[in-house]
């Protein structure tokens, strides 16, 4: 019985302690985790951002006036390509760790699956311009014809990420204990 006191922490908390203890978002510098473009949705990141740069910038090259199929591809092109790096800046600089209000795993798994069906639509498109608007095998349909091969790599990219994103919405693949404390 003499034990006891000595191993009994009696200390209580003010109640401004009590309510900081609530907040969601902590005013520490962001830290950098460069482990994260080791990992698949990190690599797959980067491709979907270098892979994109490259549909924009080859239909941006390439002259088009009145086609309104090449505006939706660029629009899709540079919107998507924006939001990816967004992303990727939110996860690098572990931002999402920092904002538990946002469901970050489904925000991501929406974005991804919007991507997606937004790519399916670019590319079809973009193909199917591709033989209308020049001859064969000369500068701008080439250009054209490389911008729908890159849109058809960007769309798998992103398609390979919904369900990369999926999985990790589910919590298949891992403990759902341990997705949770890390805020997967």
């Amino acid at each position: 019985m003499a034990e006891f006191p000595s191993k009994v922490s009696t200390q209580t908390s003010s109640p401004e302690t009590a309510a900081g203890a609530g907040r969601t978002f902590s005013l520490r510098a962001p830290a950098c985790d460069v482990a994260f473009l080791r990992s698949w949705l990190g690599v797959l990141m980067v491709l979907e951002i270098v892979l994109g740069l490259l549909v924009w910038a080859l239909i941006a090259d390439s002259h088009y006036y009145n086609w309104g199929a090449y505006h939706w591809v660029m629009f899709v092109a540079v919107f998507c390509w924006l939001l990816t790096i967004i992303f990727l800046v939110i996860y690098l600089l572990q931002l999402h760790l920092k904002l538990h209000v946002i469901p970050w795993a489904i925000v991501l798994l929406m974005f991804n699956l919007g991507a997606t069906i937004l790519y399916i639509i670019a590319f079809i498109t973009c193909a199917a311009s591709v033989s209308v608007t020049s001859e064969k095998y000369s500068q701008p349909y080439n250009k054209r014809a490389a911008a729908s091969f890159f849109a058809c790599l960007v769309m798998i990219a992103y398609g390979v990420s919904t369900f990369f994103s999926f999985m990790g919405w589910r919590g298949l693949g891992s403990n759902a204990a341990t997705s949770q404390a890390h805020g997967a």
